[in-house]
Parts: structure tokens; C-alpha cells; sequence
């Protein structure tokens, strides 16, 4: 079993010390701390259909990770993450093979598990705060680089932190998703929308024929993925020939969706452009060829070092990336931008739920992108969407999801996920439509999952 001798290697590591941060920021069951007294966790390779580009990089498997966690007194845990070793961090994933980033990421993951038998916690989010300085300092080791980033150890703490979720609603007796969110972050998520708009992803390759299929099935939210591979003049080029020939076959087409019954185009740059100047040609361009108006978002175009107000850009702009804590999030604020995308599946559930309160004291708006989950993930994800506000100019918030469009087994992985051939888990003319169902079972995120647990009680 190579992994696991790999992990038996990098324990080494685990001798470095734990610092616990003073303070307690927890807003229920103040007076029961949750101890977690058995931990496992595991991982199956997924297959893609074919590579998949984004930051000027590819991809061709991606790893799902599986925590379990259980208390003295309570029934085992068990919760997923996809992870994504290119969007946590570039340069590790170009530093290594596509496999061994996966396993530094995977051993970040166990590292993080571990600790959790000795930090007891009253919420997850005071249960993150506490381990995460550790983690840090186990990532640097592992990935040997000082500036590791942050977006590759909370891809590592994902499945970790909605098992703990999971044992905290066990442990408060918490029986659905509102239930479950705590005090302080109940504002932000307390809608309940009937319907979520999927943005359906333009990858750089994407034949034009498979576009105008999605637009006549009913998707009317593209995500348009910018920022090609090249210099920045080639990068330019390319996505401004790009967008053109999306515009051209996706112009005259009308939806009952939106006001003016034109598609909403949305364009995530993954922070490839290093100037504001070349963001203002590839939106000229945009507005040359009558596309402008229909870009409502422009997900983070530039790199987190970069420090330009937005606001002179005429167009709403998204911090992704560039967003890892709360003071994150109110610089970007204060630079101009004017959505926050939330990650529940890639940076966790306990930090979007603060990014969520963060926009809420700032009314700027949120969005949720995907980082490819599997379906039980998105329905992790699905239940944070359904709670936020309407996004500005399409009437309802947006989710991304593609993995039906990415991974070779998806048909066969819907059959793991608890709840087979909900309504909800249907998208109808490009939306989901959430019914009391939905919100009643929480997407299903409570459920048992045998073919994950199963990974647990095979080897006894």
C-alpha cells in the first residue's frame, strides 16, 4: 500500500508542536465541549473525462477524501472532499507529479484529523481556528515552501471539518441544516430560495456545439473561463477570440429567466491577468462586440498581490483566491469588489460561513463556485447557496457545478450519494429547483453513505 507507507513517512513531521490560540468564539451548547475519541480517514482516485484546464494547468484525476470521526458516546462521521491540489496551490501542484501533490495534500488531511483528538471544541469554526496554526506549520514542512497557500491547507481540512460539523449536529441533537448553523451566522444564510441558477462552465477547450446544447436544454448562466495559457499578450488574444465566438452563437438566444430575457455571462480569470490595463482591453473588446452588458461577475482577475481599486472596471468583480480569512474579505471590500465567492467545498463550511456574515455586514453579494465535487459534496454546497440572497440582475443566487461534465464515473457515483432522483437534484432549464423537501432533508448531507462507509469495515 504505497499511500499509506507514505503517510507512515510523513508522520515524522507530526512531532511539531500544537498551538491552541486563546479565546472561545463559540455560540451554542457554550457549556459542552464535543472530544472526539476515533478517527479514520481514506481516499478514492477519480478519473476525469478528459484533462481539465483552468490557471493555465491541467488536471486528470481528482482525489476524494473521507474522514471519519466519532465520539466516545456517539455513531461515526463521515464526510468527503474533493481535492484540488491546482487550485489550492499552483506551485506545488507544478512542483510535483499530479499524484504526489494529491498525497501531500491527502497526508495535510490526516495530519489535521489527528489533531482533532486533542483539541475539543463547542463549534466546528472554533475547532478550525484552534488546529489551523498546526496545519500551517505541517503544510510548510510537507510542501517544504514558506508560503504555502492557504487555499491548499483549507482543501486539505474539508472533509474534516464537515465530519466535525456532522458530529456537532449529532452531539446538539441538531436535525437539519438551519438547525445546525450557528447563532452568529444565521443571518446571512436564513433564506430559503426555491431556485438556485447553475452556471454552466465554458472550459478553455469547449467545442461551441456543446455550448449551444447546454443553452437548448435551458442553462442561461454561462461562466466563461479567461485567462489562457501564454504570456499575457498571447493570454489576451486568445480569450478575447474566445469570447467572441461564445457571444456570436449565444447572442440572439432569450431566456424567461432574466428581465430582459438576454443570457448572463459571468468570466472567472483564476487570476491570470497581472494588470488592470489588460482587464480594460479585454472588457473594451467586450463592449465592442454588444457582450458587455450581459457579464454580470468577473471572478478574480488578478493575483492576491495585487492591490488596484476595481471600481473603475464598470462591472462587478468577484474575490475567489485572494479571500482566505475575514480581513480578506474586507479588503477586497474596500478595493472595489462587490461579490465574495464561497467555497464551502474547498475552503470549508466554517470559513464561508464567516465570509458569508462578512458580505451580509457589507451587502456585497456571494456566490458559490465549484471546485468539482462529487454529487453528495454538492448537495453539501447546495444547502449554503439555497440560504444566500438573490444575486443582483438574475434574481436568484448562483451555483457552478461540473462535475456531471467532468468525471468519468459521475452516473455511478449519484448512486453512493443517500437520496436517488430527488426533484432537487434535477437542474430544469438551467436551475434547481429547491422544494420543503430539500430543506427538510438537507440535501441529504445527514444520511448514511454506505459505499463510503464501506471503505471503513472492509479491511476487518
Amino acid at each position: 500500500m504505497k499511500r499509506r507507507s507514505f503517510i507512515k513517512k510523513t508522520t515524522a513531521l507530526s512531532l511539531l508542536p500544537l498551538v491552541k490560540p486563546l479565546g472561545n468564539f463559540s455560540t451554542q451548547s457554550e457549556n459542552m465541549k464535543i472530544k472526539i475519541d476515533q478517527i479514520a480517514s481514506d481516499f478514492e482516485r477519480q478519473p476525469l473525462v478528459r484533462p481539465f484546464g483552468f490557471k493555465g494547468g491541467y488536471l486528470t484525476e481528482l482525489w476524494q477524501a473521507v474522514s471519519l470521526m466519532k465520539t466516545a458516546a456517539g455513531t461515526p462521521k463521515i464526510s468527503l472532499a474533493t481535492q484540488s491540489v491546482l487550485y489550492g496551490d499552483p506551485a506545488v501542484f507544478s512542483a510535483h507529479s499530479e499524484s504526489a501533490g494529491n498525497a501531500l495534500m491527502y497526508a495535510l488531511s490526516e495530519r489535521a484529523l489527528q489533531l482533532t483528538k486533542t483539541t475539543p471544541f463547542n463549534t466546528p469554526v472554533d475547532l478550525l481556528e484552534n488546529i489551523l496554526p498546526e496545519v500551517k506549520r505541517y503544510a510548510v514542512a510537507l510542501t517544504g515552501s514558506d508560503d504555502v497557500n492557504l487555499n491548499f491547507i483549507y482543501n486539505a481540512l474539508v472533509s474534516v471539518d464537515n465530519a466535525a460539523w456532522l458530529v456537532y449536529a449529532s452531539e446538539n441533537r441538531l436535525e437539519n441544516f438551519d438547525a445546525m448553523i450557528p447563532a452568529l451566522y444565521k443571518k446571512p444564510l436564513s433564506t430559503h430560495n426555491t431556485k438556485v441558477a447553475v452556471m454552466y462552465q465554458i472550459p478553455y477547450g469547449m467545442p461551441i456545439d456543446d455550448i449551444l446544447k447546454a443553452a437548448a436544454a435551458g442553462y442561461f448562466v454561462f461562466k466563461i473561463k479567461t485567462g489562457m495559457p501564454g504570456s499575457q499578450e498571447q493570454m489576451l488574444q486568445a480569450d478575447i477570440e474566445r469570447l467572441t465566438r461564445v457571444h456570436n452563437a449565444l447572442k440572439d438566444l432569450r431566456t424567461l429567466h432574466t428581465k430582459d430575457g438576454k443570457l448572463v455571462y459571468t468570466l472567472d480569470a483564476n487570476q491570470r491577468y497581472q494588470k488592470k490595463e489588460t482587464v480594460l482591453k479585454y472588457l473594451d473588446h467586450a463592449r465592442k462586440i454588444g457582450a458587455f452588458d450581459q457579464i454580470k461577475l468577473f471572478e478574480e482577475p488578478f493575483p492576491e498581490s495585487n492591490n488596484d481599486d476595481v471600481r473603475d472596471l464598470g462591472i462587478v468583480i468577484g474575490a475567489d483566491e485572494s479571500v482566505h480569512t475575514e480581513a480578506d474579505a474586507l479588503k477586497r471590500i474596500a478595493q472595489g469588489y462587490r461579490t465574495l465567492v464561497l467555497k464551502g467545498i474547498a475552503k470549508t463550511l466554517s470559513l464561508s460561513m464567516k465570509i458569508a456574515k462578512v458580505a451580509q455586514d457589507n451587502n456585497v453579494a456571494c456566490i458559490c463556485a465549484d471546485l468539482t465535487v462529487n454529487p453528495l459534496l454538492l448537495d453539501w454546497h447546495k444547502n449554503l447557496v439555497a440560504r444566500l440572497h438573490p444575486f443582483p440582475g438574475v434574481g436568484m443566487p448562483m451555483i457552478e457545478t461540473n462535475g456531471d461534465m467532468n468525471y468519468k464515473n459521475w452516473s455511478t457515483m449519484k448512486t453512493w450519494h443517500p437520496v436517488q432522483n430527488a426533484s432537487w437534484q434535477q437542474v430544469r432549464q438551467g436551475v434547481f429547483e429547491l422544494n420543503d423537501d430539500f430543506y427538510k432533508r438537507s440535501g441529504g448531507i445527514f444520511m448514511d453513505i454506505p459505499h463510503y462507509e464501506n471503505m471503513f469495515t472492509r479491511h476487518h
